[in-house]
């Protein structure tokens, strides 16, 4: 397997399984089951953010609405494109983690509450708007991004996300924060679910195969139900119908250093995004070009200018849905438009979003554990094709992973850093692909006449 730059965007041709409009039924199946996969990762972020930013009830639910309404937005321009906006591609968009601590940072500072959220809504509008003009410029610089840099980034992405599928197993605050006491049923629950969809997945053909994901939520929800541990909170006192509104906690505000901050994590976001759509690209046997980049970061700018609109946050693709692609072999776009339909119904029907919230977090993470380290083995997988004999390239990989994990297993460790500091490297995933980049660009640009020779 191999990724080489084109100047001109791949066509779409006759047959192409990314192209292939599957039957309704099919249709419906596959993305109720992305949206389960998905929704856990997504409703955290503006779950930590009310909390942190002391919003009421009502606001929380307001924000996890419009989450889902800007998400399914974000997943209809990626894969159905508007002009080149969008790479027409199976990934389903939601919001980055990268930009949950800067987040949290400028809402408190700026006074917690909805002052805080129209502060966050004025840098990321600013941000979307640089990464949507810039995402033309920055495919040009995709070439400085080789397979081992590509895939090193790919693995740290599946590795970094794991602890959040932890944290969810054990009911954890945060992922941040190793849980004293466990509730051993939690574990029965995730585990449970993991090796039913291990199990199924190897012992199934054809559509149920494809469909064991889903089948392990409702099998192992059943269960939590039948056993008292499910229930479906307060769907009694949520109105039938809602809507987004635009600029529901006011228009946003405008500081310089926000901006800063939010235009930082969309820098990175754009790292993540070409990183997941090489992954998709290597799934769906599709070769990827500078267009196809280009095209995927300027949907990602376009939808997190609408997240600031309808009261959302950043996008990137989401890793545990690119996971679902290669565990299923699903590889039509139209079963992420089908994903995206139903978010929007989802956000017009808060007791349809109350049940599927209403899946045990165990549950949630048993079946996130096998996404995420889906998705780290397919960074394997693109590191399988590269010269490992190179020490350049095993010093890039190992120094990118080594840093990542690092991070990912001592969080609290850049604290006493400035704050500027803390955005930038504050997450695994971003201090990983930028590690993997500079020494790239080092070794292999900057100094490319220094070679270390070959492993002994």
């Amino acid at each position: 397997m191999s990724f080489r730059l084109e100047t001109n965007k791949s066509g779409t041709t006759s047959g192409n399984p990314v192209d292939e409009i599957l039957p309704l039924k099919k249709l419906v199946v596959y993305g109720v089951q992305h949206v389960c996969t998905f929704y856990a990762a997504a409703v955290i972020v503006p779950i930590i953010l009310a909390n942190a930013l002391h919003l009421s009830r009502s606001d929380l639910l307001h924000l996890v609405n419009a989450d889902l309404f800007t998400c399914g937005l974000a997943s209809l321009i990626q894969s159905v494109g508007i002009g080149r906006i969008g790479v027409r591609l199976p990934l389903l968009q939601g919001v980055t983690f990268t930009a949950m601590v800067p987040m949290v940072t400028i809402g408190v500072a700026a006074g917690g509450g909805t002052e805080g959220l129209r502060e966050i809504y004025g840098a990321i509008l600013i941000a979307g708007l640089f990464a949507f003009f810039i995402g033309r410029y920055f495919s040009t610089i995709v070439r400085f991004f080789p397979p081992v840099v590509m895939g090193s980034t790919i693995l740290i992405v599946g590795l970094a996300l794991l602890p959040i599928a932890a944290n969810g197993i054990v009911g954890g605050q945060s992922p941040s924060v190793i849980q004293s006491s466990v509730d051993i049923k939690n574990v029965y629950y995730a585990l449970g679910t993991f090796f039913i969809i291990i199990i199924m997945q190897r012992m199934l053909r054809g559509f149920l195969a494809t469909i064991a994901v889903l089948l392990g939520l409702l099998l192992s929800s059943g269960v939590a139900m039948l056993l008292g541990d499910m229930t479906i909170h307060e769907y009694n006192t949520l109105p039938w119908l809602a809507y987004t509104q635009p600029f529901y906690f006011g228009m946003p505000v405008f500081h310089i250093a926000p901006i800063l901050s939010m235009t930082v994590v969309m820098v990175i976001a754009m790292i993540e995004t070409s990183a997941g759509v090489y992954a998709i690209g290597s799934i769906v046997k599709r070769k990827i070009s500078a267009d196809d980049i280009a095209s995927a970061i300027q949907a990602d700018g376009l939808a997190t200018v609408l997240g600031s609109i309808f009261n959302s946050f950043p996008y990137t693709c989401y890793a545990e849905n690119v996971g679902l692609v290669r565990m299923t072999g699903v590889r039509s776009r139209w079963v992420i438009v089908a994903a995206s339909v139903i978010m929007i119904i989802l956000s017009s029907f808060p007791v349809a979003a109350a049940l599927v919230a209403s899946i045990p977090a165990p549950v949630l993470g048993g079946a996130a554990l096998a996404m995420f380290a889906t998705v780290a083995m397919i960074g394997v997988q693109i590191l399988s094709e590269v010269d490992f004999d190179d020490h350049n390239n095993m010093t890039i990989s190992g120094a990118s992973v080594a840093l990542s994990i690092l991070i990912t297993a001592q969080p609290h460790i850049t604290e006493s850093l400035p704050p500027w500091i803390q955005i930038v490297f504050g997450s695994g995933i971003t201090v990983g692909a930028l590690t993997a980049i500079i020494l790239s660009l080092l070794f292999n640009h900057v100094f490319p006449a220094v070679k270390f020779g070959k492993n002994l």
